[in-house]
């Protein structure tokens, strides 16, 4: 019996040290691709920021490639300004879409809830702003003419659609991490005298909150780094923005201009990459240090 078990033991090594291997290779080229990406973001990017001042580049107000003026503040801000309004309206829906199918709505409704949720994350991008252009962009437009504005793409429109794209990813990790709490949270909470509602707002949420703020950061970096969608229902004015009038993202600045961009515009470019590069990197330090605030915290 011994005999056998120490045969076990010494074919299940080799497999073991294979895996192991395995692990680190598959670790290591995860970090060398980040580490690489990184490197050619910034080498790409900085010398142009460098040459056309990066004070310029990034407060400059007028974008217009042909008079060697490239200043990106009007799309930042507008970028800042479409993904924070998605991110606010959003955030609160998707946690109480949440809610509702992990702890009030029965097996069978929550299921069939859920299975739509995943498919509205699967739908492609062009077509959020094939409908968005249909739908969304129309009822604008009556806004924009009781202004006496012209009517075309705006900012507002461009929010909505990312709203709509960014609410499934939220639920989808938000459900994920609500049914990973242990029930006896609950119980336990339910046993000491709070309602149904109290439990889930003070033990069941802050329990899975760490799961929850990694599918805010997954909707923001979905919100941020969408383009065809924002392209179709923009407007694409590389002005300051304003709710009811075009405005133009960083990323459809990058894929409207990258197929005849050449020389120091093309640099300009990649210096909007490594913009865009700078924002996710902040928003995935911030989500690290809310979560090392939550963990000392418990």
């Amino acid at each position: 019996m011994q005999n056998s078990i120490a045969r076990a033991g010494k074919s299940k090594a080799p497999l073991e040290k294979i895996m192991n291997v395995l692990f680190l290779v598959c670790g290591l080229a995860a970090v060398v691709s980040v580490v690489l990406i990184s490197l050619y973001m910034v080498l790409s990017g900085a010398p142009a920021i460098a040459k056309i001042g990066p004070l310029q580049f990034l407060a400059g107000q007028i974008w217009n490639p042909e008079a060697k003026e490239f200043g990106i503040l009007p799309l930042i801000l507008s970028s800042v300004t479409a993904t924070g309004l998605a991110v606010v309206v959003a955030v609160p829906a998707a946690l109480c879409v949440a809610v509702f199918l992990t702890q009030i709505a029965g097996k069978r409704l929550a299921s069939a809830l859920l299975f739509l949720v995943e498919l509205l994350a699967g739908i492609p991008s062009v077509v959020y702003g094939l409908l968005g252009a249909i739908l969304i962009v129309p009822l604008v437009f009556q806004a924009q003419t009781a202004l006496g504005l012209p009517m075309s793409g705006s900012l507002l429109s461009a929010s909505i659609v990312l709203v709509i794209m960014i609410l499934p990813t939220i639920i989808s990790v938000s459900v994920s991490s609500i049914h990973a709490v242990p029930r006896q949270y609950n119980d336990v909470s339910l046993a000491l005298g709070s309602s149904k509602m109290q439990s889930i707002v003070r033990a069941v949420i802050p329990a899975a909150k760490s799961g929850i703020v990694s599918g805010i950061v997954l909707g923001v970096g979905r919100a941020i780094g969408e383009t065809m969608a924002v392209m179709m229902v923009a407007g694409n004015a590389p002005i300051m923005p304003e709710f009811l009038k075009p405005a133009r993202l960083l990323t459809v600045g990058i894929s409207m201009e990258w197929a005849y961009s050449s020389g120091i515009h093309r640099e300009a470019l990649f210096g909007i990459g490594l913009v865009l590069f700078a924002f996710i990197m902040v928003i995935n330090v911030l989500l690290s240090t809310i979560l090392k605030k939550g963990g000392a915290r418990k």
